[in-house]
């Protein structure tokens, strides 16, 4: 990558935070008090709008409050193992720390005691903008966020606002921070945005692919003894008709044995992307050392962790639309609207879940359990599986039991895939390790379903239908889903 040009400056911003305790509804982004604004003189790269290219980079490293050397006098749950000094905190960073799974794991890795910081971009944001889609729980602000997280628990999370495929940007990032750990969230993680058009595939496989080629650079170059925690996906292996087992799979061919990684069958580009980082990280692990773990993780559901429920200005984003929503946080939401429930195709599509909560809580035990120098291991991150048609009908009694009419139709399956298939996965790592899973409950459910109808009146039941096609999928770019 050539050498990036920048100039920079400090600004002060007078600005009255607003307290936690004013309502969300009245939300303005309130910037902190003191930031440095980095701007490149390449240009971001490609954000699909009409095919038009965005403006120079604006890289922002912020933080919500002070940054803060001091030790915590109390480190819990691993915070005080570091690959260099076992009597301070770890320091995490946590890559896409704006997003769904990011934003829980950040807080919760602060909570914990871990010293965090988060890395985004903030394109998730955008990709909303983009496609007329938004969350069904209203979102604050990054930096209203973490001003909140601050005010309630006296926390502090810094904030480096850039895109990792800028190296300079990342190479500052790790040089200021100095992690112990690298939690990667920061990818685009939808099978169907990467199928809207070609300039999406495209964006998808260089953001992916290259953001954490960076990172492995990255940790490398300037901390070789950082652990790397990768999320991946369970979509990587596919739905084969044997057992899925978690990793690597031991063959007997022609009277020899070996033990290889397992078969990939990816469905999506995005998929896909996920494929050849699995290589990537493999490859640095065996020619440089590195330490990492990926954690192929299933559909997640849940808006709720501890952390998030703090504060309505800590709320998470629930994704609902055919592009970002995931199986059961969409059930719930078309359940609270009237909407008959949309099983693709035959329903019998069956995949691991979990809930949010096991999310957090797989992260903070593969940080507190390092792999070793040189050791590439895959947890299969989820809990229980089921069917599509298996989720329909959990969200139709639990539905029926609030005075819900829930119906169920059938719609023509937008995705190339096995409707009806074989598929048993194994997850015993994690539980060795001493993950306590929250199973799917009719608690659960209940909370899911009344979350969805306090926030009805967000709902667009425009985006509901599927809109993107794996066999339609073209070079014109796609503004908006087609509904």
């Amino acid at each position: 990558m050539a050498h990036l040009m920048s100039t920079s400056c400090s600004i002060k911003i007078s600005s009255s935070y607003r307290p936690c305790g004013q309502p969300l509804s009245q939300d303005r982004t309130v910037l902190p008090n003191s930031f440095t604004i980095k701007t490149s003189k390449s240009p971001f790269k490609r954000l699909v709008s009409k095919g038009h290219r965005a403006g120079r980079s604006c890289v922002v490293l912020a933080t919500a409050a002070p940054v803060s050397k001091e030790v915590s006098a109390n480190p819990r749950s691993g915070s005080d193992r570091s690959p260099n000094d076992s009597s301070k905190p770890q320091r995490v960073m946590v890559i896409g720390g704006d997003g769904y799974c990011g934003w829980a794991t950040a807080l919760h890795l602060s909570n914990k005691g871990y010293e965090v910081a988060i890395v985004d971009s903030l394109v998730r944001r955008l990709f909303d903008h983009q496609l007329g889609l938004d969350s069904l729980t209203p979102i604050s602000s990054i930096h209203n966020r973490l001003l909140c997280w601050k005010a309630i628990t006296g926390k502090t999370i810094e904030l480096y606002i850039g895109d990792i495929c800028d190296f300079e940007f990342l190479s500052e990032t790790f040089n200021s921070f100095e992690p112990d750990a690298v939690v990667h969230f920061g990818e685009q993680r939808s099978a169907p945005y990467s199928m809207i058009d070609r300039s999406r595939a495209v964006f998808t496989q260089k953001n992916n692919v290259i953001g954490t080629l960076n990172v492995l650079f990255a940790i490398k170059e300037f901390r070789e003894e950082c652990h790397l925690v990768k999320l991946g996906t369970m979509g990587e292996y596919g739905t084969p008709n044997i057992d899925i087992e978690e990793g690597y799979i031991t063959i007997s061919h022609n009277g020899r044995t070996d033990t290889l990684p397992y078969p990939k069958q990816a469905s999506s580009f995005y998929h896909l992307s996920k494929v050849h980082d699995s290589n990537n990280i493999a490859f640095t692990c065996k020619a440089w050392g590195i330490r990492a773990t990926d954690l192929n993780q299933g559909v997640v559901y849940g808006v709720k962790t501890d952390e998030t429920s703090m504060h309505e200005q800590l709320y998470n984003r629930l994704d609902y639309d055919g592009v970002f929503g995931t199986a059961l946080n969409r059930f719930c939401v078309q359940a609270a609207v009237g909407h008959p429930l949309t099983v693709y195709g035959k329903g019998g599509q069956t995949r691991g879940y979990l809930d949010i909560r096991d999310t957090v809580q797989c992260v903070e035990l593969a940080i507190a359990n390092p792999a070793k120098p040189g050791e590439f291991r895959v947890f299969n991150q989820f809990t229980e599986q089921f069917s599509v048609n298996e989720l329909a009908a959990l969200v139709t009694k639990a539905g029926q039991k609030l005075g819900l009419d829930v119906q169920t139709i059938s719609v023509p399956n937008p995705r190339v895939e096995a409707e009806e298939h074989y598929y048993n996965a194994k997850h015993t790592k994690l539980i060795e390790l001493g993950l306590k899973p929250h199973l799917l409950s009719d608690s659960l459910l209940d909370s899911l379903l009344n979350f969805a109808i306090e926030f009805k009146d967000r709902i667009d039941t425009k985006q509901i239908m599927p809109s993107v096609s794996w066999k339609k999928i073209g070079v014109k770019p796609q503004t908006v889903p087609a509904n």
